[in-house]
């Protein structure tokens, strides 16, 4: 199973959120060094999110996600902010290996449609949900579209994985939402990756006993920079 790090941006610093609240940002330093740092490390792939694009609604640290690209040789996925076609074509050219697609994914599924048919398995659609409903505008607004019924959807578009984040997990170093993850696995046939709540080692390892189910990954961050996990030793465990 994939351990994959995550660098959150916010004004072209690395940061993490608690539950995904702007004021309740701790700033830790250059994304590029943490790139540095988890590829080093054995990262295989590096989970990039422009927290400032994903409340825009459009790519806000280009240039901080290009210092990245051009310093690390493991494939970096990107995702907030990018709501158009061109937006992902964009991201794409910079060298970034992956594009996430989340709000557009609840707003307009023809840009995901465009997209795969354009970029193919290049594109990943990042569904956030809060008490099982998929919130959208960098988790600043909400939905009654069931988290479940939105990766359906997206699975019939031809999308071959998601990244499944639980919004009251996220940052609070409490462990994943198990039940959800196995709900949404046993729910599609395409790849999952989960995000929110790895607080530890173990909670990687009972991660990976759903692998089974089409979870290939998950992404650790704020366990990361508190020193709660040490990402070499989490890959040659779980990796």
């Amino acid at each position: 199973m994939l351990v994959i790090p995550a660098i959150d941006i916010s004004e072209g610093k690395a940061v993490r959120l608690r539950q995904g609240d702007m004021a309740q940002k701790t700033v830790y330093g250059e994304p590029v060094d943490f790139a540095v740092r988890w590829q080093q490390a054995g990262s295989r792939l590096i989970h990039v999110v422009d927290l400032d694009g994903a409340m825009a609604g459009r790519p806000a640290n280009l240039a901080a996600v290009r210092r990245i690209v051009e310093a690390v040789d493991v494939p970096v996925e990107l995702g907030g902010g990018l709501r158009t076609v061109d937006d992902v074509g964009r991201v794409l050219e910079l060298g970034v290996r992956y594009a996430v697609i989340g709000t557009a994914a609840l707003r307009c599924e023809q840009v995901v449609a465009e997209c795969v048919r354009r970029f193919e398995e290049r594109v990943i659609v990042g569904i956030d949900a809060r008490d099982g409903k998929v919130a959208v505008q960098g988790w600043t607004e909400g939905s009654r579209v069931e988290a479940v019924q939105l990766a359906r959807r997206v699975q019939a578009l031809g999308v071959r994985r998601i990244i499944f984040t639980d919004i009251a997990t996220d940052g609070m170093l409490q462990g994943p939402n198990l039940a959800a993850l196995r709900q949404m696995a046993e729910s599609l046939t395409m790849e999952v990756v989960a995000s929110g709540g790895v607080t530890t080692i173990e909670d990687l390892l009972r991660l990976r006993e759903l692998e089974s189910l089409g979870v290939i990954g998950a992404i650790v961050g704020r366990a990361l920079y508190e020193g709660n996990i040490d990402l070499a030793e989490a890959i040659s465990k779980v990796g």
